[in-house]
């Protein structure tokens, strides 16, 4: 349980957990994201014909059959984000290689074959990006809040031979983010986060019809989001991004991805491409 889940939790319920114990209304509270929330966002995407990338633990994964080939069938990107909702700052170096070659073959399983070439951790270590790198097979990781536009690490190189090849980070966010209905100061209703997600994008916009395009990562949890109230603001966004036409791109991280292989590969290194 991570420090905005123990305020959530204490707002509803008394908190009082001892290592390796479960709760259950926090259980509870996740469930409904499978149940409910991802149906409901599912459905809106579709709607809407919103494509988007989604985060998927291996482990939920195997339990939601159901939901893991709903995302194929809508033509979704369907990225690791790890075998386990672990925080893996103390783990070791051989047990989170483990977990990311399992949910590499998890996905391999459930996906007709189709593996991530996207991980985001989402609490990562020092030694993350370094064996994503080695396992090979991804084009991106997003383990990373460090910009606002995708950028290369030459730090790791193939995890093989070549030390100079580049491995890709798409930054993600904790900003834009339905996170923030959960932590303390966030967002208290829908209209405060629909109106953030119009104002980060209208700045961005401005940027780039100054010369300076971004991009822009809407972060989302089907417990979170998934909920009818917040789910009314995340559909007002998604109409108004809509309304600003070719000025958006509304794109999936693996083709963000592709573009910036196409396009913005280091200099020096194209001709390996």
């Amino acid at each position: 349980i991570n420090a905005y889940q123990i305020h959530a939790l204490r707002s509803f319920f008394s908190l009082s957990l001892s290592a390796g114990q479960r709760h259950a209304n926090m259980e509870s509270l996740y469930d409904y994201g499978s149940r409910s929330g991802f149906w409901r966002l599912h459905e809106l995407l579709l709607r809407k014909n919103v494509p988007c990338t989604v985060f998927a633990v291996g482990m939920a994964l195997e339990r939601n059959p159901t939901a893991a080939h709903a995302m194929i069938d809508a033509g979704w990107e369907v990225a690791s984000h790890g075998y386990r909702w672990w925080d893996y700052q103390n783990v070791s170096e051989d047990v989170e290689r483990e977990h990311i070659r399992r949910t590499v073959q998890i996905h391999k399983d459930l996906l007709g074959g189709v593996r991530p070439v996207g991980m985001y951790q989402g609490k990562p270590n020092v030694n993350t990006r370094r064996l994503v790198v080695e396992e090979g097979g991804f084009l991106y990781d997003s383990d990373s809040y460090a910009d606002d536009l995708p950028y290369w690490t030459r730090e790791y190189g193939d995890g093989d031979d070549n030390k100079n090849k580049p491995h890709l980070i798409i930054p993600y966010t904790l900003s834009e983010n339905d996170m923030r209905f959960a932590s303390p100061n966030g967002f208290s209703n829908a209209e405060q986060f629909t109106t953030y997600l119009k104002d980060s994008l209208d700045y961005l916009v401005e940027e780039g019809r100054r010369g300076s395009p971004k991009m822009m990562t809407v972060g989302l949890h089907c417990r979170l989001v998934g909920r009818p109230g917040r789910a009314k603001g995340l559909e007002e966004f998604l109409e108004y991004a809509k309304s600003l036409g070719s000025d958006v791109w509304i794109c999936k991280r693996d083709q963000i991805a592709s573009h910036w292989y196409q396009h913005h590969y280091p200099d020096d290194l194209k001709s390996s491409l």
